[in-house]
């Protein structure tokens, strides 16, 4: 119910006032203070939402009273109510705010007209606050799908400026200072404590949390110019620790059927090497996001080794594997090695393994480090198969090898294992998997369907579907759904009935502004020009 305070010394003039209004809107609330001083302890308690204010009152005017109740409820809305039109009474009120005056004597339509058009602004105000707390609770609710798609577009695939700027817009003042990449390993069966690692990390302002693969969380992070990188990353990398570490104590102590939960399967795992606890792997600062991807591969090389005592590691303090050779650092030819597993290059992988083993061989390296070595390197090939929605077991050495030679065949086992997986899984994604993609796409356009979304429906992950969009398209799936939406906002414009903004909307965009500059990009005319000549061509 709208509320409405009538001020003014004069009885008779409230009551004819309160008359007039209740007969005009006889929804309104009103109330009646005599004074100045009596209106601003009545505005505190009633929280009026227009208040009529006689400006000339004994005691406190009407002016002062606009001040203190203007400063204390600055919703609140005024109608001048005087016998003096004078300018500078005039010029006083609206620099205080007030949206209109009456001069008294008003006739009775005349106070009708002038209250109604303020109470029809404040009733499109309420509206419009009402519309934009739904959008707001909305947003909320869809915000860590856009922020784990941003994620995955950026760690793999390469993101059009245009779109990256307004998927991050919509996560607010979020990003900022320069990124870096980390990479959160749970323990097997603790897969349940994504949602806790997410709001820890959002609590602790620790920037964007990823789609989970595996029982990998990627996490970007953005440098604060008060702390020191190593010290913000430590922070951050013991707060998720303690959420994983503090659910899994949880779960077991709670008496669940563990065989449902596969805390079972984690328990009976714990001696395995690097399934029985959290471990973070922390990437190198990035001068922009551009550059995200390569810190995020350092963040995986990092977490190689979860068996350490501490539980996370900076890719800055991780030994090389000693494979500079060609002219490429052992950094860069990690890098490297990463790129080959995803092409399937499986031979050339094979044989960087094992020169790996045979040099560690040559240098007489004890027979347990060149193991650790060979199972780090597979520990890694296993991780980007995972990214691909390629699902392999953990390379885990079946006995412990006497010699060199026994360790070669063992390695080579173990990636014979993961090459099958990967042929296997080549085969079984459908041909026309991207052409299904396509059209549930372009039928669900308009919706803010995301990567993860689309991976849930067609029973693939959304690193393998970006990579199907880039390698048999030949681009990215947010380039994809912008051409989508674009050729149906072509189509609809062709019916000058609809509006540029109900099309907007239409489309899938909620920023007609926004649109406009995305269709200019597309079609090198604005929305309005590319309607004016469709429109001018059907006319003749």
């Amino acid at each position: 119910m709208t509320r409405l305070l009538i001020v003014d010394d004069e009885q008779i003039e409230r009551d004819g006032l309160q008359a007039i209004l209740r007969k005009g809107f006889p929804e309104l609330d009103i109330a009646q203070a005599k004074n100045g001083k009596i209106a601003v302890e009545m505005a505190a308690e009633l929280q009026p939402d227009l208040i009529l204010m006689d400006i000339k009152m004994p005691g406190m005017n009407g002016l002062e009273a606009i001040e203190i109740i203007a400063e204390a409820q600055p919703g609140v809305k005024f109608v001048m109510v005087t016998a003096y039109d004078t300018f500078d009474y005039a010029r006083s009120a609206i620099k205080l705010g007030v949206k209109d005056y009456l001069l008294k004597p008003s006739k009775a339509s005349e106070i009708v007209a002038t209250v109604g058009k303020v109470l029809s602004q404040i009733e499109e105000e309420r509206r419009s606050a009402e519309t934009s707390k739904r959008q707001e609770a909305a947003l909320r609710k869809v915000l860590p799908v856009i922020e784990a798609d941003i994620v995955t577009q950026l760690l793999f695939d390469h993101v059009h400026e245009v779109h990256l700027d307004e998927l991050v817009g919509l996560l607010g003042e979020r990003a900022g200072g320069e990124p870096f990449a980390m990479s959160v390993l749970l323990p097997a069966g603790a897969e349940g404590l994504y949602a806790a690692i997410r709001e820890k990390a959002r609590q602790a302002g620790g920037g964007w949390v990823g789609a989970m693969y595996g029982r990998h969380i990627p996490v970007i992070a953005f440098r604060e110019p008060a702390r020191s990188y190593r010290s913000q990353a430590l922070a951050l990398a013991r707060d998720l620790l303690s959420v994983a570490d503090a659910g899994m104590r949880g779960v077991a102590s709670s008496g669940a059927d563990l065989s449902d939960s596969g805390l079972t399967g984690a328990l009976a795992a714990a001696s395995l090497p690097g399934s029985g606890s959290s471990f973070v792997g922390i990437g190198g600062v990035c001068d922009s996001l551009d550059q995200i991807r390569q810190s995020y591969q350092e963040a995986l090389i990092a977490s190689s080794d979860p068996t350490l005592p501490v539980k996370y590691r900076f890719y800055a303090d991780t030994p090389a594997l000693g494979m500079a050779r060609e002219g490429l650092s052992a950094k860069q030819w990690e890098r490297q090695f990463f790129d080959r597993i995803r092409l399937g290059q499986w031979e050339q992988i094979e044989a960087d393994v094992q020169e790996l083993l045979r040099r560690s061989e040559s240098e007489g390296a004890d027979l347990l480090l060149g193991q650790q070595r060979a199972l780090e390197l597979l520990w890694l090939a296993s991780r980007v198969l995972l990214e691909m929605g390629v699902e392999t077991e953990s390379p885990l050495f079946s006995v412990q090898a006497r010699e060199y030679r026994q360790l070669r065949a063992e390695t080579a086992l173990l990636l014979a294992r993961m090459r099958q997986a990967f042929e296997t899984h080549q085969e079984r994604v459908k041909p026309d998997a991207i052409q299904q993609i396509k059209q549930y796409v372009y039928e669900h356009s308009h919706e803010d369907i995301s990567l993860e979304a689309i991976g849930k429906r067609v029973g693939l992950s959304p690193f393998y579907i970006s990579k199907l969009f880039k390698e048999q398209l030949g681009v990215n799936y947010i380039d994809f759904l912008t051409e989508c939406r674009i050729d149906k906002a072509k189509k609809l414009m062709g019916d000058p009935e609809r509006s540029l903004k109900e099309i907007t909307f239409e489309v899938g965009y909620h920023d007609p502004n926004y649109f406009s500059k995305v269709f200019k990009k597309m079609c090198d005319v604005s929305p309005t020009e590319y309607r004016k000549t469709l429109l001018g061509k059907r006319g003749s």
